[in-house]
């Protein structure tokens, strides 16, 4: 029996659902392997459920929390799909988590750091947000994080972050050669 080469594709942006699309489109077969989402471990679902006796996050926790989401599921679910020889779409993956923290003042060298843990994706590909989502609200993990910030990190106002997030991470979709999103 003949093992298929493992591959990890990363899905990164801003619209929850055109992510899960995009990785479903990207992923093909579901023998093939499977997606990755973020919040695997339940901690912003708890951190939901605790509503505001939580207190306001800061973007430095939202984005500590979110890498021990990531090492969750590095653990749990990428590496061991990985060493089965199969597929893992993460969606999102790193870029969508530092192009938040850059939104909101998160120093670039702070989030190299935190994200240093995370094997580099055999492919990237950057999903740009839905033209009629555009305008409505937000989703998945940097509007769960815009939702839930205390003040106004870097200044800005939720939906600054979520346009800034937009644009950092369409930016690093051109300055880095990567798989284009499937088409709808």
């Amino acid at each position: 029996m003949k093992r298929s080469k493992p591959r990890l594709i990363a899905v990164d942006g801003i619209d929850a659902a055109a992510l899960v699309a995009a990785a479903k489109k990207l992923l093909g077969a579901p023998g093939r392997g499977g997606i990755s989402h973020w919040d695997a471990s339940g901690v912003f679902q708890e951190l939901d459920v605790a509503g505001p006796i939580a207190g306001a996050p800061g973007p430095r926790t939202l984005l500590l929390l979110y890498a021990a989401d990531l090492a969750f599921r590095l653990r749990w679910e990428i590496r061991p799909a990985l060493a089965e020889g199969r597929t893992v779409v993460a969606a999102p993956y790193v870029e969508t988590a530092v192009a938040f923290g850059r939104a909101a003042g998160v120093p670039q060298g702070w989030l190299e750091n935190l994200f240093r843990f995370a094997p580099r994706p055999h492919e990237t590909c950057f999903v740009p947000r839905a033209a009629k989502r555009a305008r409505g609200g937000i989703d998945g993990f940097v509007g769960f994080g815009c939702a839930r910030l205390g003040g106004r990190p870097a200044g800005r106002t939720p939906k600054q972050i979520v346009a800034c997030a937009a644009k950092e991470l369409r930016r690093r979709a051109v300055s880095a050669p990567r798989r284009p999103a499937p088409s709808r």
